[in-house]
């Protein structure tokens, strides 16, 4: 028998980790941490593998939700296998050594007495044991071989996958990951399997957001080049937060083609920390990987201002600068959270949003404030100083998640059997299992529970 287990904890995007068992194969899908949670509150439903051990650990692409608890997971079960693509093993290493550090500074700043969930030394101890696999490349997992696997450009960030199992029986099982059908500015979009697949795991991360019907993305990009002109021009600064892994690199080139292209002034970039490490990483496999600009190195086509080398610095922005920093939810001690503090008070300078927000996020609560309300940019709506909101607050579509139709009309042409639906919101996930039962008339619609073992077959 073949099951799904999901080991997440919630409906939700968090701490993403799911569970395939095929008789004694077992693979963990994933190993992330919560983004809004601490210490061990932070893990996947870890106590739910106990007695069943698994062989393999495959992981999709390097995002935190996504890998944040690998070396936890691996410390815990060092025989297992552990793969994943080139592009996520080095950037994935980047990540989790900040990790270290966000941890580290969490337990002194915060208390929180269970970090860091592992060290630098051990990271480095773990990733030794990492395999990677080239995109198509089939790959035999378990004790016995008995199951084969398959990475496919899931076209979300560098390294991203999809992964398509396929039992002894023959059941096709295909994990979508976080995916991008569409082409970003770096990113060719994704390239998936058409056909031959029973059981599809389907993130639905835009599962309730419905896109303008006239969106391009060039126009979209055209608009932010007038927004950052026009606050230049009359003497502001423009902050953009950003994710350090996938954001920072399409916004830090599309910025360097405003320039070229005379869209905006000459200003200043200032950028720096994790998202300069990764940018790097980036460049070194511009020839290797899968890219819209083929051979593109970013750094050598945009010059920028470092941001201090010291987290707790005190910066103040200056009018007539740009600021791309982390992080993209503006969250509590980051610098797009300390920068906010001087930039929305004033109506010359603007804010830019370009990615989602978590609804608690100090983003999120910038962008739904009406003008002059009053803003906390605590890690909760009553912490932290309040500030109004003066400057101009402006938001841009450049996810590197699919669109909600694009998922359905991707499930439509598979016509899987069965589909499984994660990385999303209660509400997310309920409008697309409502939808999917419409177009796919005979098939298993599911939102898993956690710890619930559900069969494939």
């Amino acid at each position: 028998m073949t099951t799904f287990t999901n080991l997440t904890g919630a409906a939700e995007i968090g701490a993403n980790s799911y569970l395939i068992e095929d008789g004694d194969i077992r693979i963990v899908l994933d190993a992330g941490m919560h983004p809004k949670r601490e210490g061990k509150e932070a893990l996947p439903c870890y106590h739910l593998l106990e007695g069943r051990e698994p062989q393999t650990i495959i992981v999709s692409h390097a995002h935190i939700d996504h890998i944040g608890t690998l070396p936890v997971l691996q410390q815990e079960y060092p025989q297992a296998k552990v793969m994943m693509t080139h592009g996520t093993a080095a950037v994935g290493k980047a990540i989790l050594h900040n990790s270290v550090n966000v941890m580290s500074a969490k337990r002194l700043q915060d208390g929180v007495e269970e970090y860091p969930l592992y060290t630098h030394g051990e990271l480095e101890h773990v990733t030794g044991n990492w395999e990677e696999r080239l995109y198509g490349e089939i790959f035999e997992i378990g004790k016995e071989r008995g199951m084969l696997g398959t990475f496919y450009d899931a076209g979300h960030i560098l390294g991203s996958s999809g992964v398509m199992l396929e039992t002894r029986k023959g059941l096709r099982i295909f994990y979508t990951g976080d995916v991008q059908f569409e082409h970003q500015s770096l990113i060719s979009g994704a390239v998936f399997p058409e056909k031959d697949v029973d059981v599809l795991i389907m993130e639905c991360t835009h599962g309730a957001t419905e896109r303008d019907a006239g969106y391009r993305r060039e126009r979209e990009l055209g608009r932010m080049a007038q927004a950052i002109r026009r606050t230049l021009e009359e003497g502001g600064a423009v902050l953009i937060p950003v994710f350090a892994l996938g954001k920072s690199q399409e916004l830090l080139y599309e910025l360097g083609r405003f320039k070229e292209r005379g869209l905006i002034p000459d200003a200043p970039i200032h950028f720096g920390g994790l998202g300069a490490k990764i940018t790097q990483v980036y460049d070194q496999l511009a020839d290797t990987s899968p890219r819209k600009a083929p051979g593109v190195r970013v750094r050598e086509n945009v010059e920028t201002v470092p941001l201090p080398k010291d987290a707790a610095s005190v910066m103040v922005p200056d009018p007539g600068n740009i600021y791309l920093v982390s992080s993209g939810m503006m969250s509590a001690h980051t610098l797009s959270n300390r920068l906010a503090a001087y930039v929305l008070p004033h109506k010359r300078n603007s804010i830019l949003f370009v990615g989602y927000s978590d609804p608690d996020s100090p983003a999120s609560r910038i962008k739904n404030a009406r003008p002059g309300e009053l803003v906390r940019l605590g890690d909760k709506p009553e912490r932290g100083q309040a500030y109004p909101v003066n400057c101009r607050v402006e938001g841009f579509d450049f996810s590197g998640h699919a669109t909600k139709e694009a998922l359905l009309h991707y499930a439509g042409r598979l016509k899987p059997r069965k589909v499984i639906l994660v990385h999303g919101d209660e509400r997310a996930l309920e409008e697309m299992r409502i939808l999917l039962e419409q177009r796919l008339h005979g098939a298993q619609i599911i939102q898993p529970q956690p710890g619930v073992a559900y069969e494939l077959e």
